[in-house]
C-alpha cells in the first residue's frame, strides 16, 4: 500500500513538472516573439482532410513560395509600426502528413476547449515530420476538395502551445482567402484577439474596423486582419481576397508587442 501511494505521488510530481515545463516554455516562446527581435519561424503541414484525388493534386504542388504573400503582408504591416525587422516572418513546409487532427465544436465549452487544447498539442508532439530547426509555429493545413460544396468548419490559433489549424480549399482560386485565414491564426498564436462578434460575424466597432474614422463609415473597402470581414453595408459582409486589403488595427499591433 505504501509503495503504491508513492509510486502515485512520483507520478503526479512528474506530471506536474512536465507541465510546469511546458508552461514556462510557452510563456518563454510568447515572450520572445514579442520581442521582435528575429523572424518568427513558421513552419505549415499540409493534410488532404477529405481523401480527395484532387485535393491531394493540389496539396502535392505546394511550395514554400505560394505563401510569400503572407510575408510580404507582415513586413508591410511591421513597417507600418516601426518595427525594424525584414522578413517578420519565415514559412516552411513540411511533408503531408497522413493523420487527422483532433477537432472541436465552436459552440464547446470552457473544459472542452481545455481538453481539446491540451489533445491538439500532444498530437501535434507525436506527428511533427518536420526535419528542420525547431519551429516558432506550428500552422496545420487541412486541405478540402472545392467541388465539394461544403462549409469549412471554424480554423483555430492557439497562443499556449503556438498551434494554428486551418481549413481552407484546395484550389488556386482560394489562394488569397487560404492565406488571410492563416495570417488570422497566426495572429491568435501571437497573442491577438478577435475583433468580431462570434454571434453575427460582424466586425466589432471600431477595433474590428481598417478604417473606424472614414466618413462615410460604410462602405468599408478594406478589413482589419483580427475581423475577418469587410463590412460593405448593414448586413453585408465580404471575406477578403487577398492580404491586399488587410491591415492590421491599433488594437491588434498593441496585442502582439508591435505598439
Amino acid at each position: 500500500m505504501l509503495r503504491s501511494r508513492r509510486f502515485r505521488s512520483l507520478r503526479i510530481i512528474i506530471l506536474l513538472i512536465a507541465l510546469f515545463l511546458v508552461a514556462m516554455n510557452t510563456w518563454l516562446s510568447s515572450v520572445r516573439i514579442q520581442s521582435w527581435q528575429r523572424p518568427v519561424w513558421v513552419v505549415l503541414y499540409p493534410i488532404n482532410a477529405d481523401g480527395q484525388a484532387d485535393t491531394q493534386m493540389y496539396i502535392n504542388a505546394l511550395s514554400a513560395e505560394h505563401f510569400d504573400d503572407i510575408n510580404r503582408f507582415f513586413a508591410r504591416e511591421a513597417g507600418r509600426y516601426q518595427i525594424g525587422l525584414n522578413p517578420v516572418t519565415e514559412f516552411h513546409l513540411a511533408p503531408p502528413l497522413d493523420v487527422q487532427p483532433p477537432e472541436i465544436d465552436i459552440q464547446a465549452g470552457l473544459a472542452e476547449r481545455v481538453f481539446w487544447s491540451l489533445s491538439m498539442r500532444w498530437w501535434s508532439w507525436k506527428h511533427d515530420n518536420w526535419q528542420g530547426p525547431k519551429p516558432d509555429v506550428r500552422v496545420y493545413l487541412r486541405y478540402f476538395s472545392p467541388r465539394e460544396n461544403q462549409q469549412l468548419s471554424h480554423s483555430l490559433g492557439l497562443q499556449k502551445g503556438m498551434i494554428g489549424l486551418v481549413n481552407g480549399f484546395a484550389s488556386v482560386d482560394y489562394m488569397g482567402t487560404n492565406n488571410f485565414v492563416i495570417a488570422h491564426e497566426l495572429m491568435h498564436t501571437f497573442g491577438a484577439s478577435d475583433k468580431y462578434s462570434l454571434e453575427t460575424n460582424e466586425p466589432i466597432f471600431p477595433d474590428g474596423y481598417a478604417d473606424p474614422q472614414q466618413k462615410p463609415l460604410l462602405p468599408q473597402t478594406r478589413a482589419e486582419v483580427m475581423a475577418g470581414r469587410v463590412k460593405v453595408s448593414p448586413g453585408w459582409l465580404l471575406i477578403p481576397k487577398s492580404l491586399d486589403d488587410v491591415i492590421v488595427g491599433p488594437l491588434t499591433a498593441s496585442e502582439i508587442g508591435w505598439r
